[in-house]
């Protein structure tokens, strides 16, 4: 590989961003800037604002996105064994039975830690 190899790759990055700098400066330059307490005001599907949007909300609900979140993208690794379970072999299996077995060991680890109930 030669350095002048990389030059269509520069080239078209160059021009790329460019063409979004170009786009975001014109855009500031040519756009209308008019600023009124109406435009400034929250809007929220045409419904008048009520109150503050800033209360407390529990722990519960950012632990169970999180939650959700973990596990769903641990299932996102099993794709890769579904689609070459031939090729894999039995060095594959046992892989995605220790893969199982950590997964299964997380989700028994928050059951017994109460991260999923409720009752408050």
């Amino acid at each position: 590989m030669q350095p002048s190899s990389y030059l269509p790759i520069l080239l078209q990055l160059a021009a790329a961003l460019g063409f979004v700098v170009l786009a975001l400066f014109l855009s500031h330059l040519l756009g209308p800037s008019r600023k009124t307490s109406a435009k400034d005001d929250t809007f929220e599907c045409g419904i008048e604002v009520q109150g503050n949007a800033r209360f407390p909300v529990s722990i519960k609900y950012f632990l169970t996105a999180i939650l959700f979140v973990l596990f769903d993208v641990e299932v996102i690794f099993f794709y890769p064994y579904a689609v070459n379970i031939k090729d894999m072999g039995w060095e594959g299996f046992t892989a995605v039975l220790m893969f199982v077995a950590f997964f299964l060991a997380g989700f028994f680890y928050i059951l017994r830690k109460g991260a999923l109930e409720w009752d408050d």
